[in-house]
């Protein structure tokens, strides 16, 4: 009689805020999770657990997912409940299922994968991005994290502040960086749609910010941008700015953009659809974030596979995606005339690292390091430590 394969019996339970309503970085990562997982192991046994999504929202997306995967929501639940139920589900299935392993995707989840661990002796794995995980003030959630078994840090930078920071202990930490889908960004002209939607014109240079615009998420330096734009104009006239996101932090930006009398050359484009994304990076002459709180950073991935020039900051993980500065340029983010000087020699082609220029180049060597395929082979090392 013929043994069955113990891959075909592995059973993951995968904790995810959401992947069906908003997208950020974290959410575009668990998908990509899913996706690997589900292409390696298609016998697997899948559970995925979403706090923030509804069960209608599926419909809205042509994803597909394996049969034997089962999605609990919880989006439907009031916000004061939402938490305790999402917690007491993991763990009462998990004591009845006793999967191979707990895969969270947020460390604020790790809390009930331990109580799991503790009841039943689950194995559980943390994925640590960027502020959340290395400035937890929660003691039982940095407890959490501490006692899973494998925390997957997407970062160099995240990896070395989850030891400094969170007392982690090293040998737990495993890097598995961010991925990018390569056939959805692609070097392309100028979108003539988009110029004519913002009144554009083809030589015209624009600096593109996409972000979330949250009051928590002011470290990712749109402002800086902003505030920089006084000088950039001084040299470039017509250079135009758009930024891409949408958030509570909005009112602010509104009111500073006036305040330095910037209307006519800052546009606010609110929320851009995934399948919108490609179009605004290749409407961009320089995609610039210039954040000191990023674990990693898709977004830069993206734009680098468009082939544009990149401004990033140098102090958080944005260095990854940049290979050091090889591949864009790294400034100080807090430094408001340091991030103009380098804009301005972006956009008027004598920046000091020609690759910048070199669209074809920055796309090869972002795929060579960092597309799915490259991902999904990490996760299948990770998994076969199972």
């Amino acid at each position: 009689m013929l043994k069955k394969n113990p891959i075909e019996n592995l059973h993951f339970y995968l904790v995810f805020p959401n992947i069906f309503g908003f997208k950020g970085g974290i959410q575009v990562y668990s998908i990509f999770l899913l996706k690997a997982l589900q292409d390696l192991y298609p016998h697997a046994n899948y559970d995925v657990f979403l706090k923030y999504d509804q069960r209608d929202l599926i419909k809205q997306h042509n994803a597909n997912f394996l049969d034997s995967t089962k999605f609990h929501y919880f989006g439907h639940i009031p916000r004061r409940l939402q938490t305790i139920f999402f917690a007491i589900k993991i763990i009462i299935f998990g004591v009845i299922q006793r999967p191979n392993v707990v895969i969270s995707t947020h460390v604020n989840y790790a809390t009930a994968c331990y109580i799991l661990k503790l009841i039943s002796g689950v194995s559980y794995w943390v994925i640590a991005h960027g502020l959340e995980a290395w400035e937890i003030e929660s003691s039982t959630t940095k407890l959490a994290l501490q006692k899973a078994d494998k925390i997957i840090s997407v970062s160099n930078y995240t990896r070395l502040r989850l030891i400094e920071k969170m007392n982690v202990n090293a040998d737990k930490i495993t890097i598995l960086p961010n991925t990018f889908d390569i056939n959805k960004f692609q070097i392309s002209s100028k979108p003539t749609n988009l110029l004519k939607k913002y009144k554009l014109t083809h030589e015209q240079p624009v600096i593109l910010t996409v972000s979330r615009m949250g009051r928590m998420a002011q470290y990712k330096g749109y402002d800086k941008i902003i505030q920089s734009l006084v000088k950039v104009r001084s040299q470039i006239p017509n250079v135009h700015f758009i930024l891409a996101g949408k958030g509570d932090d909005l009112p602010r930006v509104k009111e500073l953009v006036s305040s330095l009398n910037l209307d006519s050359c800052v546009t606010l484009a609110g929320f851009v659809p995934d399948e919108e994304l490609c179009d605004y990076y290749n409407l961009c002459d320089v995609f610039a974030m210039p954040s000191k709180g990023e674990g990693f950073g898709i977004v830069y991935l993206e734009a680098l596979a468009c082939g544009k020039p990149v401004l990033a900051g140098n102090q958080d993980g944005s260095i990854d995606p940049l290979a050091k500065g090889k591949l864009g340029c790294l400034v100080d983010p807090d430094n408001v005339k340091e991030i103009a000087d380098n804009l301005i020699q972006i956009l008027q082609g004598n920046y000091s690292n020609p690759v910048v220029y070199q669209p074809e180049y920055l796309r090869q060597r972002t795929i060579e390091a960092f597309e799915f395929n490259q991902f999904r082979t990490n996760v299948a090392k990770l998994v076969g430590d199972l």
